[in-house]
């Protein structure tokens, strides 16, 4: 089995160093000129899948804005899913995902079991029950080649309290999150599978990603405020592991397909222009 690590440096390299979201929140749906029920979102996703499934490497789904509108959301995140994997991107489902023993293992087995109807190549998971917590899930994804995004430093302000919060040997919380995944990650090649989410408007982290041989997930770009130039303070010497990824700023140009695709385009090459110079 081929690893996540392995087939994404693939995509990125074939596509290009981009994430985009489909995240399908009611202001969104407005602008579009959809209506915010299961119409709208069935319209919103099929569009951007559509449009974008054949030239973005990675698309991520965030699954709560599925998940707002019972079964029906999910049946219709499922088609996503499967389009988007039929037209060749791989599939990142936004689900932060983190507790213990046999529930983790459980929504192990519900996005990375191929054999489940919301199988995706990888997941986000926070870590804050304990890095090994997660265990079920590495474990599970390692087996089938699919790949775990952990939360190490988000953008959101409340994060910071948790996760620059210092451990008894003097680490921060995002420093032993960065060592324990640097060490799973160990020795991978061309990359480890797992990965960490690491917001692209937080500035200087202070902390080294240098070593985690495995991808930086970075949202925040675009319409949340990062640019792309803003990468290069964030990611410092890990630059070349890092996964761009934007929402808004791509699908705030739906509904028309050749708008969404040329904003995924201006996306892409401001962030080749960057991630090309290595510093």
């Amino acid at each position: 089995m081929e690893s996540f690590g392995a087939r994404l440096h693939r995509a990125v390299t074939e596509r290009g160093p981009l994430c985009v979201g489909i995240d399908p929140h009611p202001g969104l749906l407005a602008r579009w000129g959809l209506d915010d029920d299961i119409s709208g979102l069935d319209r919103f996703a099929r569009t951007v899948t559509e449009a974008l499934g054949d030239r973005v490497a990675v698309v991520k789904p965030q699954s709560a804005f599925f998940e707002r509108f019972g079964s029906k959301g999910i049946a219709i995140l499922e088609s996503t899913i499967r389009q988007l994997r039929e037209a060749g991107s791989l599939v990142l489902l936004d689900v932060k995902r983190g507790d213990i023993g046999s529930t983790v293992a459980a929504y192990a087995s519900a996005y990375l079991d191929p054999s489940s109807p919301v199988h995706v190549d990888a997941v986000t998971a926070s870590p804050f029950l304990g890095v090994g917590a997660l265990a079920p899930m590495f474990d599970l994804a390692a087996e089938h080649g699919g790949g775990v995004f952990v939360l190490a430093l988000t953008s959101n302000p409340e994060g910071a309290a948790v996760q620059r919060a210092r451990t008894a040997d003097g680490r921060t919380v995002a420093q032993a999150v960065i060592d324990e995944i640097s060490q799973l990650n160990a020795g991978a090649q061309p990359l480890g599978s797992v990965g960490l989410v690491v917001g692209a408007t937080i500035g200087d982290t202070g902390h080294d990603l240098s070593a985690v041989n495995g991808p930086l997930l970075a949202p925040g770009l675009g319409a949340q405020g990062a640019t792309a130039a803003d990468l290069r303070v964030v990611f410092g010497s890990a630059l070349p592991a890092v996964l761009p990824s934007y929402s808004r700023e791509v699908l705030g140009a739906g509904p028309d397909p050749d708008a969404l695709r040329a904003a995924a385009e201006r996306a892409l090459t401001a962030c080749r222009a960057v991630l090309a110079t290595g510093d």
